[in-house]
């Protein structure tokens, strides 16, 4: 047996199959961990189906990080042993430091405690792009914000990850991982330059920056420190590597986001989508108090599909929201302009979204993945819901439509506010602001799911109040949103963007919610007079 003391400096001269029949017994977790008996079981049932690792109490890197999270990080860690510079002392070097200096605080029953903060607590619906614009106003406010985000993005660069590599999409999450990252430090800076960079258009340009990278002789990788430097190097030899194995799948490094092969590869190597997330999160100094959750916890491949009304079946996030034409070489075009007046409207208007099997082709092929219990949890704790501006089929109906949600939502008294869009996309043409709160509605309470499977609440158990900026064009049909029991209609202040049309001014909306959370809670009424 070899115990792995907590600076996790033990390197390992074994090979992997030596590795493998090793156990590993880490030290007893700092106070107020979950007890050793408790870990034991699962541990054991997750463990020893592919090797002869034994876990016993969790290392105290992740004092209380929810079980199976640990269980994936140190199953990883021991097992996989790439033929890379990936060691447990890259990998977990610079997580130690981090805990050291209070960066990673402990997590309780798979949720981490907030820290203290005056500002309310709200939990976000949103896609990837639309709400980044006011992510640093609402900072302002509260920093104790859950960003709840899809993982079926089959565009961008998170295509080709998808299509070489398979799992879910993490474009989104990293998009807003970044925005929400650190940026007090030239350190800082540096890491979220290096992870927001996209890799040139053409193919072979493309490659020899990526190999520069991969090597550490880029010029991103100035400011960066050692421990940081290799822990996000190794992960990206890592995600290199297993793109090789795949030799058969060339992969297409054009316009390739950094911070998506950082995330793949952290995914792949842990096997744990949270437990990517809680690197990268810690990588890029997210604020301890602000989550990124996925809507669905999987590793899995996921695949978004819609019927329209007139009885059309789409596959595809990227076919539902921003089409493209197949290019020379037969692959989808990783370009694609997300911007509202780029698209061009559907034949006939959406009638529900639901998920599909990877290689289904119609409603016979419906799934029905779990909701991330964690956003479940949240969702129970939060002072307001929010269903962010965007996409709305393809960016917010996705993460309502898995059961669970919509019975939690209902049962809630706080403000539930939907932040309607200034102008229309492809999926929207024609619709007024009573129709997004019935979408909403007939999502949350799965309406197109069979009897057994739906709910029946009314749209103002899910929408009270709604915040839509000024000038736009989605027509406000008041008489249908009174009928509706949406009584609370406030107009923002907006700006004109050049690709999204009519948006939302972030100060003007920031204000606009600290109303809404005054007004609906006691305890906040002082925001009011703030505003």
């Amino acid at each position: 047996s070899l115990r792995l003391h907590r600076t996790f400096s033990l390197s390992l001269p074994v090979s992997r199959e030596q590795a493998r029949s090793l156990t590993f017994v880490f030290p007893l977790p700092m106070r107020n961990a979950m007890p050793v008996p408790a870990l034991l079981p699962s541990a054991h049932a997750a463990l020893v189906a592919s090797s002869s690792l034994v876990l016993l109490p969790p290392p105290p890197l992740y004092p209380r990080l929810h079980t199976s999270a640990t269980i994936a990080v140190a199953r990883s860690c021991v097992s996989a042993l790439p033929a890379t510079p990936l060691s447990l002392g890259n990998c977990c070097s610079l997580l130690s430091s981090m805990q050291e200096d209070g960066r990673i605080s402990s997590r309780s029953n798979g949720l981490e405690t907030r820290a203290p903060s005056s500002g309310p607590s709200m939990l976000v619906f949103s896609g990837g792009t639309a709400l980044n614009g006011v992510v640093e106003e609402l900072k302002k406010l509260t920093s104790c914000v859950t960003h709840v985000l899809p993982v079926s993005d089959d565009g961008g660069s998170t295509s080709e990850i998808v299509r070489v590599l398979g799992g879910p999409a993490v474009g989104d999450i990293r998009s807003r991982c970044l925005r929400l990252s650190d940026e007090s430090t030239a350190e800082a800076l540096a890491v979220k330059r290096l992870l927001g960079y996209r890799l040139p258009l053409n193919a072979e340009p493309a490659k020899s920056e990526w190999y520069e990278i991969v090597e550490g002789i880029h010029p991103l990788w100035e400011g960066v420190s050692v421990p940081y430097r290799e822990t996000i190097r190794a992960f990206l030899v890592y995600f290199q590597s297993q793109i090789l194995h795949r030799s058969r799948e060339k992969f297409s490094f054009e316009n390739g986001s950094i911070g998506n092969f950082f995330f793949a590869g952290t995914r792949l190597f842990f096997q744990s989508l949270d437990a990517a997330i809680f690197l990268f999160s810690r990588v890029s100094h997210i604020p301890t108090d602000s989550f990124v959750l996925p809507a669905i916890s999987t590793n899995e491949r996921l695949t978004l599909g819609c019927e329209l009304h007139d009885g059309t079946i789409i596959r595809g996030q990227n076919e539902i929201s921003h089409p493209v034409n197949e290019d020379s070489t037969h692959r989808m075009s990783q370009f694609v302009s997300k911007g509202a007046q780029s698209s061009y409207r559907l034949p006939s208007p959406i009638k529900h979204i639901f998920y599909m099997s990877s290689e289904g082709t119609n409603l016979l092929h419906e799934v029905f993945p779990a909701v991330n219990p964690n956003v479940v949890e949240h969702l129970n704790q939060v002072d307001a819901i929010v269903y962010g501006m965007g996409s709305l089929y393809t960016s917010i109906c996705p993460s309502l439509v898995l059961s669970g949600v919509g019975e939690v939502i209902a049962k809630r008294t706080c403000p539930k506010v939907l932040l309607l869009n200034g102008s229309y996309d492809r999926e929207t043409f024609g619709m007024t602001a009573s129709d997004f709160v019935v979408s909403i509605s007939n999502a949350l309470n799965r309406k197109h799911h069979g009897p057994e499977k739906h709910l029946n609440n009314p749209p103002a158990v899910y929408v009270n109040v709604m915040l839509m900026p000024r000038g736009g064009g989605i027509p406000i049909d008041a008489g249908k949103l009174a009928a509706l029991g949406i009584s609370q209609v406030v107009t923002v202040d907006s700006v004109y963007d050049e690709q999204g049309g009519i948006i939302f001014e972030p100060k003007s909306l920031i204000n606009a919610l600290k109303n809404a959370i005054g007004t609906y809670l006691p305890k906040y009424s002082k925001l009011v007079s703030d505003v």
